[in-house]
């Protein structure tokens, strides 16, 4: 293991701007840190939602007013040495602040500049505010998920966000980065949530096509609607996944369960499945999670426990395999994908606001006159709010 993620990795050279955001941005930028790209981060003056927040490990911040022209002008001394620039704003909001593609191209030809939005660059509400529901309910997922008959429920927001959002706009630059290998040229990568939560639809919308998903929920193999595949209360309130889709995994559960084989039913019985739901339930409840997780642990049934957060990270499962790191108050979530030249991490520092504008300008060419300079127009802001 080493202590610094940031410093190792099939990344590392590879220097990132990121324009101060929350959500989906922070974290793409996060992911690329992880994998040891330098990534700076360009707070904005004044407080912040979470001023010390995980998405920040491994970067390097300085604050910059860029409402002021000569921060304007420090970003893009910046930016003529970077790779890389995420931006999370509105759609014209960077070209309005003279940061926007065609002028940072004009500076650095070489440079991938990555866009993260909601609704897109273009469109009928390109400009209009949204979050993670909003969006993934203009895809088709949100409706998907939830008891028949009620509203459907918030997945948090691993789906749009993180998922339709930081996951496609780090692979359309690490895209553009092997592209610019070959052409020497630059890129734009319009990001947009909506888009990319779509793209995580097409399971389902294959599955559709072959007549095997339908808009109703609790109607489909995979969204509760089998009792083979759903989770169930055990005897200290607590929740057992039952996952066994394949034929072989179910008989896996079923040799485990005091159920009577016969009258349970075939298990793609759908007449029989509100019957199956009572019998699992009932029989569930009848002993506490841990029961179960001992009684199922290293078989083929495919019946785990539900975890919280706090469970997951101490349960040997996932310590064995180091997969949260504790680090003062932090659960540092272990870097992923895992590769085998990269040493695994048992500490992360995470970036203090402002605190590294010194070495960032002088890195992009900067003499000590001119950062007071910036200091002094409050171009740069150097306390650590």
């Amino acid at each position: 293991m080493t202590d610094s993620p940031a410093k190792t990795g099939p990344l590392k050279g590879i220097k990132v701007v990121e324009l101060a955001g929350i959500g989906p941005g922070p974290y793409a930028g996060q992911l690329l840190s992880d994998m040891g790209a330098d990534v700076i981060v360009i707070d904005r003056p004044g407080g912040s939602i979470v001023p010390k927040a995980i998405d920040a490990r491994g970067k390097r911040s300085m604050v910059l007013d860029l409402k002021k022209p000569e921060a304007v002008a420090g970003l893009l001394k910046i930016v003529a040495t970077a790779d890389v620039l995420i931006e999370g704003l509105r759609p014209g909001v960077t070209e309005r602040m003279g940061v926007g593609p065609d002028v940072c191209h004009a500076i650095n030809p070489r440079l991938i500049y990555g866009r993260m939005t909601g609704w897109g660059q273009t469109g009928p509400w390109s400009q209009m505010a949204g979050h993670d529901l909003n969006y993934i309910g203009m895809t088709g997922v949100l409706n998907a998920i939830g008891k028949d008959g009620q509203p459907p429920v918030p997945p948090l927001n691993m789906i749009g966000d993180f998922g339709g959002g930081s996951m496609f706009l780090v692979n359309g630059i690490l895209a553009a980065i092997i592209e610019r290998a070959q052409t020497g040229r630059g890129n734009i990568v319009d990001a947009a949530i909506v888009d990319g939560t779509h793209s995580l639809m097409s399971f389902v919308h294959g599955m559709a096509g072959v007549g095997q998903w339908r808009t109703k929920r609790e109607a489909n193999l995979l969204d509760g609607a089998a009792p083979f595949y759903r989770c169930y209360m055990t005897a200290d309130g607590k929740f057992m996944a039952v996952g066994c889709i394949e034929p072989q995994f179910f008989a896996a559960m079923m040799e485990r369960l005091p159920i009577d084989r016969e009258a349970y039913g075939a298990q793609h019985d759908h007449a029989a499945f509100a019957k199956q739901h009572e019998m699992l339930e009932d029989v569930f409840a009848t002993k506490t999670r841990d029961a179960w997780e001992a009684i199922f642990a290293g078989t083929d049934a495919c019946v785990t426990p539900v975890l919280d957060y706090v469970e997951a990270a101490s349960h040997p499962v996932n310590a064995e395999r180091h997969a949260v790191v504790t680090d003062g108050r932090w659960l540092h979530p272990q870097v992923a994908p895992r590769l085998a030249t990269q040493p695994l991490a048992t500490h992360f520092d995470i970036a203090t606001k402002g605190a590294d504008y010194a070495a960032i300008l002088a890195e992009s060419g900067l003499g000590a006159d001119e950062i007071s300079q910036l200091i002094a127009a409050g171009a740069v802001v150097t306390n650590k709010d």
